[in-house]
């Protein structure tokens, strides 16, 4: 039997529905499935009977895990680094044509949505959330930064929320995502197959998702604000490391631990490109900023090989970045990440 389409796009009344498909590996994106959401967003925003496109996940586990860094790996060990511009485009476009698609776009983000995952929910018109959401932007875990407009988002979360999540890769539930602007309704996801009938039906996609969502309570990361804002409002991440260590607050000894295991120059990275953000006029001129940052790790740091080897090649959970320490990452360092021009420009 042939194998099912990495994404199945079919319509039901007014709903053009996208679905992820790669349920072994919570769906990870990878570049022909960017060229299937593409077409049937070609089709869809030319067909008069389709009023609203719905994203959601197969398999029950979540959206979608992220990209499909194993690939990049691979193109860089083999010495090949220009061959993973060829994906980054692609993704970054997608990325600016949901956020700026003329029919409502409503992301279903049940379950695990990380990474890539997020730059095909958050930039929704209509982003939903479950009981069982996880989002994050887990980057500097590999050595690397976030992007997929990410470092846009992080960068218009409350307070310096953005530079904790985006360093430290915490992990967000509904309350928080909702909290960190990440998404904007929690809807039980018992209630999932019900929102699809009513957006089927037709209606304003808004109204049909308000009526069906529930109150989150009290975001952790709301509760959390005051004590982040007061590490992560330093100059340096290393200044930062010094701040959570010395703050009494017990989850900002939590936040140290964790920073002293991720890569010195993704957070360092990720920090000012938050930072950078937070000046920038639109999320298009934020995708180009990230993918000249990519560009660079692929080009010119071995952190990011690393990384991916030592949590999904070797699974030894056991990186040895280069540099070791935050505070040998020099202000020149992450000058050049920032003035590193990539041979293929992102837009065409």
């Amino acid at each position: 039997m042939p194998a099912e389409p990495t994404v199945l796009a079919r319509t039901d009344g007014v709903m053009g529905r996208l679905t992820l498909n790669r349920p072994r590996s919570i769906n990870a994106l990878d570049l022909q499935m960017i060229g299937l959401i593409d077409a049937a967003l070609d089709a869809w925003q030319a067909d008069p009977a389709v009023e609203v496109v719905v994203l959601d996940g197969a398999g029950g586990r979540g959206l979608c895990a992220g990209g499909d860094v194993r690939s990049l790996y691979d193109q860089i060990k083999a010495g090949r680094p220009d061959d993973t511009a060829v994906f980054f485009r692609a993704e970054y476009a997608l990325n600016a044509r949901i956020a700026e698609f003329p029919k409502p776009v409503v992301a279903l983000a049940d379950g695990i949505t990380m990474g890539g995952g997020i730059g095909l929910a958050s930039h929704a018109a209509i982003r939903v959330v479950t009981e069982r959401s996880v989002l994050a932007m887990p980057e500097t875990r590999i050595g690397f930064t976030p992007d997929v407009g990410g470092t846009w988002l992080l960068g218009r979360a409350p307070g310096h929320l953005g530079e904790y999540l985006g360093v430290t890769g915490t992990t967000m539930d509904a309350a928080d995502a909702i909290f960190a602007g990440f998404a904007d309704h929690l809807v039980p996801a018992e209630s999932l197959d019900a929102l699809r009938t009513a957006l089927a039906a037709g209606g304003d996609p808004d109204a049909i998702v308000r009526g069906l969502a529930r109150e989150t309570g009290v975001s952790a990361l709301q509760t959390a604000q005051a004590w982040v804002d007061q590490t992560f409002s330093a100059d340096t991440v290393a200044e930062v490391a010094e701040r959570l260590r010395a703050h009494p607050e017990p989850a900002a000894s939590v936040a140290a631990h964790a920073m002293s295991e991720l890569a010195p120059t993704g957070m360092a990275v990720t920090f000012e490109a938050v930072r950078r953000a937070r000046r920038l006029p639109d999320l298009r001129a934020d995708l180009a900023q990230e993918y000249g940052l990519v560009m660079w790790f692929g080009h010119t740091q071995p952190d990011l090989v690393e990384g991916i080897r030592a949590q999904l090649v070797d699974k030894d959970r056991n990186p040895r970045w280069e540099p070791a320490r935050l505070d040998a990452v020099t202000a020149e360092t992450i000058a050049e990440a920032f003035a590193y021009t990539p041979a293929a420009p992102l837009w065409d």
